[in-house]
C-alpha cells in the first residue's frame, strides 16, 4: 500500500486542489474546449498532455534536487526572481475567489431562492471563520468537500450524459462546431488547451510535500502520467454532457452550465448540486487564502517573528474576500474569458516555460555527462584491447 501512495498520493492531491475551483460550475469547460464542439476532445487530449508532461517534470525536479516547497523548486528555475510567483498567485487567487464568489452567489439563488449578495456575504462569513480556526478545520471541510464533489461529479455527469448521448454521438458524427462562429483552427483548439493548463499551473506546489517519499524517475513519470489521467478526466466528463446540448445558447451561454443541465431531474438533485458545489466553492477559497496566509506565517518565522493570530488571519481572509466580491461584479463569464486567460500568460512565463526548459535540462543534464563519460571509457578500452 505504500508504495501505491507514492504513486497515487501526489496526483489525488492535485485532483482534488483542481477540482473544486476549476471543474464545478462548468463555465471554464465551455471556455477551454466545449465551445469547440465536435472538435473540442482535440484540446481535451492537449490538456492531457499538458497537464502529464508538467506533473512529471515538477515531481523529478522535487524529488532529484530535494525541493519540497514552491519557493525553494522556484530558486531551482528562476533563481532571484521567484518572488514573481507569489506576486502572480495572490493576484490569481483573487480572481478565482472572485470567480467562485459570483458562482456561488449564483448557485445558492438558482438553487435555493438565496439572493446573490446574500449568498455571497455567507461564503464570506464562512471563508473567514475557517481561516480563524486555522489548520485542522480547513482540512476536515476539505476532505468532505473533496470526496463529496467527486463521488457526486461523476454522478451528475453519469445522469446527463446517459440521457444526451444520441444529440452529443450526433454532434461528433457531423463535426458540428456552430457555437463558436467564424474558421475554427487546429491550432486554435490546441492552444486553447495550452491556456487551460497554463492558469492551472498554480496548483501544482501543493504537491510538492508528497514526492518526499518517490525514489526513481519511473515513480515520477507513472505518478505524473496518472496526475495528468486524473485532472483531465473530469474535463471530458463535462466536455461530454455539454455535448449533449450543443449548441444550446441557454446551456453553453450559462453563467453556471451545470445548473442548466440538471434542470428537469428533480429538485432534490439541483438541491444536493447547490449544496455540493456551494461547499466546495468555499473550500477552494479558503485553501487560496490560507495557502497565503501559510507562506506570510512562513516569511515571518524567517525573520524570527511570531505568525499570524487568529484574528488577524480571520482579518486577511476578509479583505481578500472584500476584494474578490468588488471585482465579481464584473461577472463570471468576462473574468473566465479574459482574467483566466491573461493570467494563464503570466504563470506559463514564471513557472512552465521556465520548467520546460531550465528544468528539464537541469534534469537530463547529469544523464548525458554520464552517458557521455562512459562512452569515452569504453572507447578508451576499445582503443586498449
Amino acid at each position: 500500500m505504500g508504495d501505491l501512495a507514492v504513486i497515487f498520493l501526489p496526483a489525488i492531491l492535485l485532483q482534488s486542489v483542481l477540482i473544486g475551483g476549476g471543474y464545478a460550475t462548468g463555465r471554464e469547460i465551455v471556455q477551454y474546449g466545449a465551445g469547440f464542439g465536435a472538435l473540442g476532445w482535440i484540446t481535451g487530449i492537449m490538456i492531457f498532455i499538458g497537464f502529464s508532461v508538467m506533473a512529471i517534470l515538477t515531481f523529478e525536479m522535487a524529488r532529484k534536487f530535494q525541493v519540497f516547497d514552491y519557493r525553494s523548486l522556484l530558486k531551482q528555475l528562476i533563481g532571484p526572481f521567484w518572488f514573481l510567483f507569489d506576486i502572480v498567485y495572490l493576484l490569481l487567487a483573487v480572481l478565482i475567489i472572485s470567480i467562485v464568489a459570483s458562482a456561488t452567489g449564483e448557485i445558492l439563488n438558482q438553487t435555493m431562492g438565496i439572493p446573490n449578495w446574500i449568498g455571497i456575504v455567507i461564503m464570506m462569513v464562512l471563508v473567514g471563520w475557517l481561516n480563524f480556526y486555522g489548520d485542522r478545520l480547513i482540512e476536515k471541510f476539505k476532505t468532505i468537500g473533496t470526496i463529496s464533489l467527486m463521488v457526486g461529479y461523476v454522478f451528475f455527469s453519469i445522469l446527463v450524459i446517459s440521457s444526451t448521448w444520441e444529440n452529443a454521438a450526433e454532434v461528433l458524427r457531423t463535426g458540428d462546431t456552430s457555437f463558436i462562429p467564424g474558421e475554427i483552427s487546429i491550432w486554435m483548439v490546441l492552444w486553447t488547451g495550452v491556456i487551460y493548463v497554463g492558469y492551472n499551473l498554480a496548483v501544482y506546489p501543493a504537491a510538492l510535500f508528497t514526492i518526499k517519499r518517490q525514489k526513481s524517475l519511473k515513480e515520477t513519470v507513472v505518478s505524473g502520467l496518472f496526475a495528468g489521467f486524473l485532472m483531465t478526466s473530469p474535463w471530458f466528463l463535462t466536455y461530454f454532457a455539454l455535448l449533449g446540448f450543443y449548441p444550446d445558447e441557454a446551456v453553453l451561454g450559462s453563467s453556471v452550465p451545470w445548473l442548466v443541465m440538471l434542470d428537469g431531474y428533480g429538485l432534490w438533485v439541483m438541491i444536493l448540486f447547490g449544496f455540493i458545489v456551494g461547499w466546495t466553492l468555499i473550500e477552494t477559497a479558503t485553501g487560496m487564502i490560507h495557502a497565503f496566509i501559510t507562506r506570510v506565517d512562513q516569511q515571518f518565522e524567517e525573520f524570527g517573528k511570531a505568525p499570524l493570530s487568529g484574528k488577524k488571519r480571520a482579518i486577511v481572509s476578509v479583505g481578500t474576500l472584500v476584494s474578490a466580491f468588488l471585482l465579481a461584479q464584473v461577472g463570471i463569464i468576462d473574468l473566465i474569458a479574459y482574467g483566466y486567460t491573461f493570467m494563464a500568460y503570466a504563470m506559463i512565463a514564471i513557472f512552465g516555460l521556465p520548467l520546460l526548459t531550465i528544468g528539464f535540462y537541469r534534469i537530463i543534464k547529469p544523464q548525458w555527462k554520464k552517458s557521455y563519460w562512459d562512452k569515452q571509457k569504453r572507447s578508451n578500452v576499445d582503443a586498449q584491447g
